[in-house]
């Protein structure tokens, strides 16, 4: 909005003037001449018109004389009524306020008009101190123009243009918030008509990032006053930034009891504002989830802008209203021997809080984080556990349960008990139980690793000694996984004894080569075994234990010549017998028989055996190797006889034939020796000759014994 100001002398003013009462007495006049009387005009708006004498005795003139006077001051007087009645209009405009960043240059513009013309002003600047007081700090008029001292804006202050446009603008360099102040521009015209203009310069600073400081410690429920949540700042803004405190995007206004902002400002020397807002609540459990910041306001050239600081959280300490008491582990049902884990907690948070856990009203030791930890359980650990959380502060209590069951499985009960005793061919009836807090459980029959029978039962009919042995029940309880007992039975079957099948009890040793001989024997009662040989003697057992068959028997024997060892064993229902027949293998050696084919006759070295012994004969091993030799000469005599009948070297094939026609020389006479060690074959003449084999001749030689 602009401002103007008109200052003229309005026709009623000159009338109110009291003129003629400052005209001389008629009849007289002054000493002085007329001519020196004179009226002065102040150049103050606010001055009046007043006829000032010269100082002198009055003096009586002429009538004439007193009578011109009085014209001429009329005419005078007439002449002087009609200039004051048009005295100048200015007109000054000027912005209710220039806006600017602190350190920037502001420009404030003074516009203005006159009736007579805008050439000849008088141009001058001022400014309103924090007192009210008018400061000049420029003057100009046509002929000079100057800065007044010792202000604070002399040295950062310019003023442009003449006064001959209507524009004059002050610029002020470098502007601080200490130049926050209203300036005026008054403009005097050439007929002393006066007109000023008021601007407001209006500095302002972007404030720094503003911080928001949440208090460490927890806060109670309980308080009775409102606490302290935390601390917002900002500093160096000007004008003075506003901080808003919100929770979780709603503001929060002050409340004497519930919401308490307490704010503090600093002002620096450079003027420049910081604020810091306190914050205190009375909290609820529900701020334990809240968000608390600061809205910061501040202001701009044309304008506001907004920043928040981070978001913080508070620790709320608020008491239980539950106690919840559960069992962590084992998940699911808990069986005897597992080792468990029981929890107590609250749904508060009070540091003052403590629990504790008993049973029947005993209390047992808890470890860290309220959790009791038991053992290897027992049934007798089954029952009702209570968590009681106390506050120390109000001591009020409060508490929850739990029921905890352990499920047993006794251990399982054999009938017969452990062992029973039954001829071979009778039958026999076992049976398995466990008592158990879960009805469902199941039963197997294991002998020997390999399961046999399912159910609480097992009958064994017709038993033999492949019936017997231990047999384990297992019962298990298919809810709980592990759970489980198991007992066992064994099965002995009365009988003569029964030598287990051998597999080898032909055995060929070196000579002096130790051999172990082992007999196992089933039969109850558990038979006795001596070693004996064929001669008659006793061995010496090296080792004997027994097992659920019966009992197995080891005995070492030193072969020095053909041996045979008896394994006797015997209880009160018979005996059983079983021979080991042992060769010595004796190195010799002894010449083959040969035969020749195609000129080639093959002599062998070979390792002889003496014959295995029989079981029951001692020479039975000779005559089988008798028997084997003849077979083998049989062999090779047809051999030669077919071989010598396709060639037709026989009688009724080619005609007559003389088997003695050709006499071999003894020099043809060739003999090929094979060595067991080598397979280089030599061939000799009958005078010992070493000859090739391709020097042999093609006919038949006769075989030589």
């Amino acid at each position: 909005m602009s401002r103007s100001h008109r200052h003229f002398l309005q026709w009623q003013d000159l009338l109110s003037l009291p003129l003629l009462h400052h005209l001389p007495p008629r009849g007289c006049t002054a000493a002085a001449p007329a001519s020196d009387t004179v009226f002065q005009q102040d150049q103050s708006l606010s001055d009046s018109l007043s006829y000032k004498p010269q100082h002198g005795q009055l003096q009586c003139r002429p009538t004439t004389m007193a009578a011109r006077d009085s014209a001429s001051l009329l005419v005078r007087l007439l002449v002087l009524f009609h200039t004051w009645g048009v005295w100048a209009n200015v007109d000054v405009n000027m912005e209710d306020r220039v806006e600017v960043f602190r350190g920037d240059t502001a420009q404030i513009t003074c516009l203005f008009t006159s009736s007579d013309g805008v050439g000849g002003m008088i141009i001058q600047w001022f400014y309103v101190k924090p007192s009210g007081e008018k400061q000049k700090i420029y003057y100009q008029d046509t002929t000079m123009k100057f800065v007044d001292r010792g202000t604070q804006f002399t040295e950062r202050m310019s003023v442009n243009g003449t006064g001959a446009t209507g524009e004059i603008v002050l610029t002020i360099s470098n502007v601080q918030p200490v130049d926050e102040v209203e300036f005026i521009c008054l403009i005097k015209g050439l007929t002393d008509g006066t007109g000023e203009g008021r601007t407001k310069l209006k500095v302002f600073e972007t404030p720094e990032r503003p911080t928001i400081e949440g208090v460490q410690t927890g806060i109670s429920v309980n308080e009775d006053s409102p606490s302290k949540i935390g601390i917002c700042e900002v500093k160096n803004g000007f004008p003075m930034p506003n901080i808003t405190w919100y929770r979780n995007n709603t503001p929060l206004r002050a409340d004497r009891d519930v919401v308490k902002v307490v704010p503090s400002i600093t002002t620096e020397s450079t003027k420049l504002v910081s604020v810091r807002s306190e914050l205190s609540m009375k909290v609820t459990k529900e701020d334990k989830d809240n968000l608390f910041y600061c809205e910061i306001t501040y202001f701009i050239p044309g304008g506001t802008k907004m920043t928040e600081t981070n978001r913080i959280n508070i620790t709320v300490y608020y008491p239980s209203t539950a106690v919840s008491v559960w069992v962590e582990s084992p998940k699911g049902k808990i069986k005897e021997g597992d080792s468990i884990e029981i929890h107590c907690q609250g749904n508060g948070n009070m540091p003052s809080s403590f629990f504790k856990i008993s049973k029947k009203g005993s209390e047992l030791a808890m470890g860290d984080g309220n959790v009791l930890v038991m053992d290897n359980v027992t049934r007798h650990q089954s029952g009702v556990y209570e968590c009681t959380s106390t506050d120390t502060d109000t001591f009020d209590e409060i508490s929850g349960n739990t029921t905890v069951f352990v499920n047993f499985l006794d251990p399982a009960v054999v009938m017969p008990e452990d062992t029973v005793v039954v001829a071979q061919g009778e039958d026999l009836m076992a049976t398995c139980n466990a008592l158990s807090s879960l009805s469902q459980t199941q039963t197997v029959w294991i002998k020997n690793g390999v399961e046999i029978s399912v159910g609480h039962s097992l009958t064994l009919k017709n038993n033999t000694f492949e019936t017997a042995g231990t047999y384990m029940c297992v019962v298990t309880v298919p809810e709980i996984e592990g759970m489980e007992t198991n007992g066992t039975l064994t099965v002995y079957v009365q009988g003569p004894p029964d030598i287990l099948e051998l597999e080898n009890t032909e055995i060929d040793a070196s000579y002096e080569e130790t051999v172990n001989l082992s007999c196992h024997v089933r039969g109850f009662p558990a038979p006795s075994i001596i070693w004996t040989t064929s001669d008659g003697k006793n061995l010496e057992t090296t080792s004997q234990m027994k097992t659920e068959e019966g009992v197995r028997s080891v005995v070492s024997v030193t072969v020095t010549a053909d041996i045979i060892a008896f394994c006797n064993a015997s209880n009160e229902f018979g005996t059983d017998t079983v021979a080991f027949n042992i060769t010595a293998i004796i190195q010799t050696t002894t010449p083959a028989t040969t035969t020749t084919i195609f000129s080639t006759t093959t002599i062998s070295s070979a390792t002889a055996k003496t014959p295995p012994a029989k079981k029951t004969s001692g020479g039975r091993g000779v005559i089988i190797a008798v028997i084997i030799i003849c077979i083998l000469l049989l062999a090779i005599l047809g051999s030669v006889l077919y071989f010598l009948y396709k060639k037709g070297k026989i009688c009724g094939r080619s005609g007559k034939q003389d088997l003695t026609k050709e006499k071999s020389s003894k020099d043809n006479i060739v003999v090929e020796m094979k060595s067991d060690n080598t397979e280089e074959a030599v061939l000799l003449g009958v005078n010992g000759e070493k000859q090739p084999p391709n020097d042999q001749s093609g006919e038949y030689l006769d075989v030589q014994k």
